[in-house]
This record gives structure tokens, sequence and C-alpha cells, in this order.
């Protein structure tokens, strides 16, 4: 069989091009992250060709020996890293892992109660454009207007009026640390379940930099990507006596066969995650979103909740009379990639906002240091705050060209040949 640049020149191309913008460009979208070079060979291997439905041990097809070797391995240190009574690495995503115990502890109508969208919550936590909000009926609790954390008083009193179903704590923009022993206190008052969606933070869960939600949750979901810095997929971990209803509502319930492939690349990081050099990677990307978050703070710019606790913040750009989608579109002109957001309350829809989320695993994946931090937050002030200036859009180009010089990413092996 040809390899890929004989066979498909166009993709070969774009692959290219792709592995060219990452390395010459600083990728500051919180959600992202560069997996290891064994990851990616993990990734790219002949496990792909296996059709696996079923779990380990309890197979649709035969052949399954080796791929079972894979899954059980994956399984054992998911449940090592976060101290999980059950785990299932099969969903395909984040979302898929979050409708996965939708679908095995609710029905059609009943009511749950997550973060709002745009205080920081995610689309299948109740959104109206997500099935999550079109199949249940859901209730949105938000953040205080004064400080940007989680409104607990409010969450209690949503939760007395409505009697959820399920209470879903997590989120996709929230830079503070999450309190799920409250949230489990809330949940028993009313009898709800609890599901932590730990996407974001699970590297920092992990590594003991943020809470565990284990033991209070009872529902435990998360993608391997962002700061657990695996291939894109999901988790989800639960409470012993859940264990076949959540393993059913991911096979056959909501999807059909998994990803060998994928999975296997998911042990791999979760193996990388079990390395002391890990816990030191987390705490890295901690120290480096604080210096950037400080640093652009004293450039003037500012930032919801007046800081960050974990990978993540949001610049509220209203002070300097700026769309998220400007701001974006501006710095990716200099290679600084961001992407737009909403802030509490915002008053502008979500495909324009008025912030950008700003987050910093896949730097410090590339070597960035804190000092570096100030030089990266100094390029982002000067360029928003002079988007015309061809001055200032030089030196920042050149700077970013210069980090990205001075931190370069893969291994030439991976360039593809010319």
């Amino acid at each position: 069989m040809a390899n890929l640049k004989d066979c498909d020149p166009a993709i070969y191309s774009l692959i290219k091009d792709e592995l060219d913008r990452q390395q010459s460009g600083l990728e500051l979208i919180a959600s992202e992250n560069f997996v290891s070079e064994a990851v990616l060979e993990a990734q790219g291997s002949v496990l792909t060709n296996k059709y696996a439905e079923g779990l380990p041990g309890k197979r649709y097809y035969g052949g399954c020996e080796f791929v079972d070797g894979v899954e059980r391995l994956a399984i054992e240190r998911v449940k090592k890293l976060f101290n999980a009574p059950h785990a299932n690495v099969q969903p395909h995503s984040g979302a898929q892992a979050n409708t996965a115990v939708l679908f095995a502890m609710l029905n059609p109508g009943d009511t749950i109660l997550g973060m709002a969208l745009d205080q920081g919550g995610h689309l299948t936590h109740g959104s109206p454009v997500s099935l999550s909000g079109k199949w249940f009926k859901a209730v949105s609790y938000g953040v205080n207007a004064q400080d940007g954390r989680v409104d607990f008083d409010g969450l209690l009193r949503l939760a007395v009026e409505h009697k959820p179903r399920l209470i879903i704590c997590g989120a996709s923009n929230y830079p503070r640390i999450l309190d799920f022993a409250l949230f489990r206190q809330i949940a028993d008052e009313v009898g709800a379940y609890l599901m932590a969606d730990i996407a974001h933070i699970a590297g920092m869960v992990a590594t003991g930099l943020h809470p565990n939600p284990f033991p209070h949750a009872h529902f435990v979901t998360t993608t391997t990507h962002k700061t657990l810095r695996g291939p894109r997929g999901g988790v989800v971990m639960c409470q012993a006596e859940f264990a076949p209803a959540i393993d059913k509502a991911v096979f056959p319930g909501t999807q059909g066969g998994p990803l060998m492939h994928v999975i296997a690349a998911k042990a791999v990081a979760f193996h990388e995650a079990l390395q002391p050099e890990f816990a030191l990677y987390q705490k890295r990307i901690f120290e480096n979103a604080r210096q950037l978050a400080q640093t652009l703070i004293e450039q003037g710019l500012a930032i919801v909740s007046g800081g960050t606790d974990n990978h993540l913040m949001t610049v509220d750009l209203r002070p300097i009379n700026m769309t998220g989608k400007t701001a974006c579109e501006i710095l990716e002109s200099v290679r600084i990639t961001t992407n737009k957001n909403t802030i509490p309350n915002d008053p502008q829809k979500p495909h324009i906002a008025s912030g950008i989320r700003i987050g910093t695993p896949a730097v410090t994946t590339r070597g960035l240091g804190a000092s570096d931090m100030k030089i990266v937050a100094q390029c982002i002030a000067d360029k928003l705050k002079n988007p015309e200036d061809s001055s200032t859009h030089e030196r920042v180009l050149k700077t970013v060209s210069d980090v990205c010089h001075k931190y370069p990413l893969y291994s030439q092996r991976l360039v593809p040949a010319k």
C-alpha cells in the first residue's frame, strides 16, 4: 500500500500545514494540548483495524484477546489516577461521557441542575441547544457577580425549588476551585445524584493540585485531552453500584464499537500521568496560568474573578471596547491562538462574546515557564491595545516567533518529508 504522501498528497499537505501552524504559533486555547510522540504512535497503530463491541472478556467479535489487554490496562490506570471505583474508557468524547450518565440514570423530562453556559458551564450541562437541554428540564445556576465564584446560596435555593434528579458540577470556563463536598451536601438535601465533569481540571485532580470529586460524586466524567494531555476522547467513572448501568449506557446505549487505537492512546497517556514528572508538569501549568493572569492585570486587562486557581482565565474585553470575536482574530494575526468566550451575563451573543478564554496546558507542554508568561502576556496586551499599529504588530510577531524557536515542538522525525 502507498504511503500518505503518494496516496493522497492533498491530505498530506494539509497535515503538514497543520504541523507547521502548531510549531510556529503559541497555543493558548485552554482545552487543547500536545500529546507525546508515544501517544501519537499508539493512536496511529493497527489497533484502528479491530472492531470490539462490548467489554473486555465479553465481546461480540472474535480476535479480541490483545485489545482486551489494552482496554484493561486503560481501565486499571485511570481508576488508579482518580481513585475511582469503576471506569469505562470507551466514550468517544466528554460530551458522550456526560450523555451516558444522563441516559443511564434519567428519564426524558427529568430535571437537571447545571451551570449556565454563559456563567462557565458546558453545552452538555443543560444548554437548550444540546440534547441535555432538549430532552430534560434544565435549570441553571451561576456565579456571584461580585467575585465570579459559584453562588452556592442560589444553587441551594434552585435545588430546593426544582428538586432535580441530577446536579452537575464542573465547568468549561471556571477558574476557581470546586467544592465537591458542598455540592454533594446540596445534592443529598434534595435527593439528587451528583455528577462532576472534570474535563478541564482532570490533570490537576489526578496530581492532587485540585480536590478529587471522589468519594463525593456519584459519577465523574472527563475528557482525556486538555490538562490530562492524552488523545481526544472521554471517560466516565462512577461508584461501584452504578457500574452495570453506566457500562450499558455507553454500549449499546449511546455508541457502538469502541475506538481501540484511541483507547490504547488513552492508556499511554494514563501511564504518563502516573509518573512523578506529570505532577511537576501540572504544577508548572498552574504557575504559568497565575503569572499570565497577574501580568495581564498589570497591563490593564480585566480578568473574570480577578485571577485563577487552575489552568485557565477569561479576559473581559469590555473595558477596551472589543469583542471576543475581534480579539481572537487580532491575536491570531500574530500567531497567538485563543477562543472567544462569553463572560458572566454577557451582553453579546455567544458567537461574538465579550471575552477570550486563555489557558496554559499546551505552552507548558512546550516548555514555557513563568518568565516566558510575562513575555506572552505583554504580547497579548500590546496587540489588543494597539490593534492597528504596524510596528506593534511586527514586534509581537517577531517575539512570538522567537519564543516558538526557543521551545520547538516535536522532533524532526515527525515532520513530513519534502
